[in-house]
């Protein structure tokens, strides 16, 4: 017989650790190709580990809540017939931690330790924590991995502390490097900069008022997605100068054409045409004449993106909101844009979408008028500068211009609100911006293929 390692996979360049969320499987359970043995967890998707060959579960070798890293091993499954020398290797590269024996070393010795070492002592001692014995931090603003409460209890971090750590990490989460390299620096002594860095954090982080509450109030634990939500939203609020920019549009051509063309469309290429699509067609074109909207800011540097990378805001049946992403969306046609759009809402609501698949988004939008609104503010999805709300389209009467006078009339309109990063994008370049949308979608000349 022989083993497979079932290893954590690559799941986007910016996704390098997961947590263990729930086995599927267990010990002596028969695994067959593309079964999903395990549930796991990132910063913006929860998904499936599968597995790529047939076998029995041998062994687990990682706990539910257990953060591990992209390329660790989960699991070893037993396959029919040899393994590979890689294989081979591999498992013999991961023996079983052997018993320390005690040893008589002077203290000096073990406080000469260089401060790399301790570091990487301390690393080795909290993976073989479970997430389960983590600090109990009190209530912060801030999300934590389990790592990292791990360490900040073993070294006496205290919640204020952690909390004026700059992160590193995806959304400016504080990496295990960065607690380690704060514990460093605060044995030596705090440098003036840290000591800077914290009192500015400090006054930055507003003063929750306590809120009173009696028997007959329900407590409800927010959900992991509502707490990756508030984190999200409230870094963004405090990263980026959001200003509004709006303008009705009347898109009474754009109506007739969908229904006109919907039936003929969804006959052909067995697909819904929505309006999302037509949406998406107009906010393309008016990014490649803006290309600063589609750009993201690091530090002093503003960093034009290339690709556009569409994100569009779509709701979950618990109510929560994820935003997939139409990768080189500019690259599409109007059909594969409504096949595209239509795979990844239904995806979305089945909980069935990848990790790579809520990433590296460059521009973001949301249809806030599916549920009636008909204008909104939406915060930018960090790290980019800018988000466009659509409202619902609605029939109103309006002015109609025409060479013989003007005239009363019923025209469909809607309202666009768009919110860009005043660091950046100034009023007249963000104004100009949702106007070029609104001028696509006014003189929509779209034609289909057939």
């Amino acid at each position: 017989m022989g083993q497979y390692l079932l290893k954590l996979p690559k799941m986007g360049e910016s996704v390098a650790e997961a947590t263990v969320t729930k086995w599927l499987m267990e010990v002596g359970d028969k695994v067959v190709l593309d079964d999903a043995v395990l549930e796991i967890a990132t910063d913006k998707v929860d998904t499936d580990v599968t597995s790529e060959v047939t076998g029995v579960l041998f062994e687990k070798r990682v706990q539910e809540n257990e953060v591990v890293s992209v390329g660790a091993v989960l699991a070893v499954i037993e396959i029919e017939g040899e393994t590979t020398i890689e294989q081979k290797e591999e498992v013999k590269a991961v023996p079983a931690p052997a018993k320390e024996k005690p040893t008589n070393k002077p203290i000096l010795e073990d406080q000469i330790l260089t401060a790399e070492v301790a570091s990487e002592k301390i690393i080795q001692d909290l993976e073989k924590v479970q997430s389960g014995d983590a600090i109990k931090l009190k209530e912060s603003a801030n999300f934590y991995s389990p790592l990292v409460r791990n360490i900040a209890q073993q070294e006496g971090v205290s919640v204020s502390e952690l909390d004026s750590i700059k992160g590193t990490g995806v959304e400016q989460r504080v990496t295990k490097n960065d607690i380690l390299a704060y514990i460093k620096s605060r044995g030596k002594g705090a440098s003036l900069s840290n000591n800077a860095a914290s009192v500015e954090s400090k006054t930055l982080q507003p003063n929750n008022p306590q809120v009173h509450f009696n028997g007959n109030d329900q407590i409800v634990e927010m959900s992991r997605m509502e707490k990756l939500i508030s984190t999200h939203m409230k870094s963004s609020i405090q990263t980026a100068a959001h200003v509004q920019s709006f303008i009705e549009v009347d898109v009474t051509n754009l109506w007739k054409w969908r229904e006109e063309a919907k039936n003929a469309f969804q006959k052909r290429e067995n697909e819904k045409l929505t309006f999302t699509p037509l949406f998406m067609t107009a906010i393309i074109k008016a990014l490649r004449d803006y290309p600063q909207l589609n750009s993201s800011v690091q530090g002093d540097k503003i960093i034009m993106k290339q690709a556009i990378n569409l994100g569009m805001a779509a709701a979950l049946p618990d109510g929560n909101l994820i935003v997939p992403v139409v990768k080189n969306a500019d690259h599409f046609n109007l059909i594969g844009l409504a096949k595209a759009v239509n795979d990844l809402a239904a995806r979305a609501r089945n909980n069935a979408l990848k990790p790579d698949e809520v990433q590296e988004g460059t521009y973001t939008f949301t249809n806030i008028g599916n549920f009636g609104s008909l204008m909104g503010t939406p915060i930018i999805n960090q790290p980019q500068v800018g988000i466009l709300a659509i409202g619902a389209i609605r029939k109103v009467p309006a002015v109609i211009e025409t060479k013989e006078g003007d005239f009363i009339g019923i025209r469909h309109k809607v309202i666009l609100s768009h919110s860009y990063d005043h660091r950046i994008i100034n009023g007249a370049t963000g104004g100009l911006f949702v106007k070029r949308v609104a001028e696509y979608l006014e003189n929509w000349e779209e034609t289909l293929p057939y």
